[in-house]
C-alpha cells in the first residue's frame, strides 16, 4: 500500500458583497425623492400652524418660514370664545360617530352578502350599485328626495344620503370573497353554525383590517363634510364645525370690507383678525383627526397582522 498524501485545500475566502455604485445612486435618488415628497406634504401643514401664531404682517411679507414671528393667540381666542364653535364640535362629533357606525355596518353586511355565490340575483344587484358610480341625478333631485322624506333640517339629512359608499362596498365584497377560505365556511356549517353566527364570529374577526380601513375612511370623510349641511340644514344650532368655521370666516371678511368708511385702525384690526382666524380655523378643524391618527394607525397595523395570521 503506497502512502498517499492528502492535502486539504482551504476554501478560498470570499470577499464581502460590495454594493454596486448603481445601487448606491439608486438608493440616494429614491431617498431624496421620498424626502422631498414628505417635506412637500408636511411643510404646508407646519406653515399653517406657525402662521396661526404669527402676526399677519409678518406672514404676508414672507418673514415666517420656520418659526412664528410676533407670537399671538388672538385668532384662537376669538374662535374659542365663540359658542358656535363648541356647538359645532358637538354636532360634528354626533354626525361623524353616527354616520360612520351606520356606513361601516351597512358596508360590511352588504359586502358579505354580495360575496356569497348563493345569493339570488347577486350579479344583478352588484350591477345596480355600479350604475350609481357613473350616473347621478344631481343636486336638485337629491334635495327633493331629502325634502319629500321629511329629513330637511334634521340629523338624518347628514347621515342617510351618504350612508353607503359604493366603492367601499365593492372593496368589502372583494375582501370577503378572497380572504375567507371556503373550507372555513364549510367547517363552520358542519359544526352547526348559522349564517349569522358565521358572519359575527368568524367573518368579522377575519375582517379586522377591512374594518379598520373603513372606519378611518368614513371618519375623515364625515368629519370634513360640510356641503350637505350647507344644503339641508337651516338651523344654526345644528351646523357642524366645518360649516360654523366657514360662516365665521365669511362674516369676518364681510365685516372687514364693511369697515372701509370707518377709521383705518379699525379696518386694519379687522383684517388682522380675519387672517388669524383663517389659519386658526384650519388648525382647530384638523386637530381631532391628528390626535386620532396615531391610535387608529396602531389598531390598523394590529388588525392587519392578526388578519394575515388567521387567514
Amino acid at each position: 500500500m503506497t502512502g498517499t498524501t492528502l492535502s486539504l485545500a482551504r476554501p478560498a475566502r470570499t470577499k464581502p458583497m460590495s454594493i454596486d455604485r448603481g445601487d448606491r445612486a439608486y438608493t440616494v435618488v429614491v431617498a431624496a425623492l421620498l424626502g422631498g415628497a414628505v417635506l412637500a406634504i408636511i411643510y404646508p401643514l407646519y406653515f399653517i400652524v406657525i402662521a396661526s401664531f404669527s402676526e399677519p404682517d409678518a406672514v404676508n411679507n414672507g418673514r415666517v418660514w420656520v418659526l412664528p414671528e410676533g407670537f399671538t393667540l388672538d385668532g384662537y381666542r376669538r374662535l374659542l370664545a365663540d359658542p358656535r364653535v363648541w356647538r359645532g364640535v358637538v354636532n360634528s362629533l354626533t354626525y361623524t360617530s353616527l354616520a360612520t357606525a351606520l356606513s361601516v355596518a351597512l358596508i360590511l353586511t352588504a359586502g358579505y352578502a354580495l360575496s356569497r355565490k348563493e345569493l339570488p340575483w347577486r350579479n344583478a344587484i352588484t350591477a345596480l350599485f355600479l350604475v350609481t358610480l357613473f350616473f347621478d341625478g344631481g343636486m336638485i333631485p337629491r334635495y327633493l328626495v331629502v325634502k319629500e322624506l321629511g329629513m330637511l333640517n334634521t340629523v338624518w339629512a347628514m347621515i342617510l344620503p351618504n350612508a353607503v359608499a359604493v366603492w367601499n362596498l365593492l372593496i368589502a365584497r372583494t375582501y370577503f370573497t378572497s380572504a375567507i377560505p371556503v373550507e372555513v365556511r364549510e367547517a363552520a356549517y358542519l359544526d352547526g353554525a348559522s349564517e349569522l353566527k358565521f358572519f359575527l364570529r368568524i367573518a368579522l374577526p377575519l375582517a379586522k383590517p377591512l374594518i379598520a380601513v373603513m372606519v378611518l375612511i368614513h371618519l375623515v370623510w364625515n368629519w370634513n363634510a360640510f356641503f350637505d349641511a350647507l344644503i339641508f340644514l337651516t338651523d344654526e344650532s345644528k351646523f357642524p364645525l366645518q360649516l360654523v368655521l366657514r360662516n365665521i370666516l365669511v362674516q369676518s371678511e364681510v365685516s372687514a370690507s364693511g369697515n372701509l368708511s370707518s377709521d383705518l385702525s379699525s379696518y386694519a384690526e379687522q383684517q388682522r383678525l380675519g387672517e388669524l382666524i383663517k389659519y386658526g380655523m384650519i388648525v382647530v378643524s384638523t386637530v381631532p383627526l391628528l390626535l386620532l391618527s396615531p391610535f387608529a394607525q396602531r389598531y390598523l397595523s394590529r388588525g392587519g397582522v392578526e388578519g394575515a395570521l388567521k387567514g
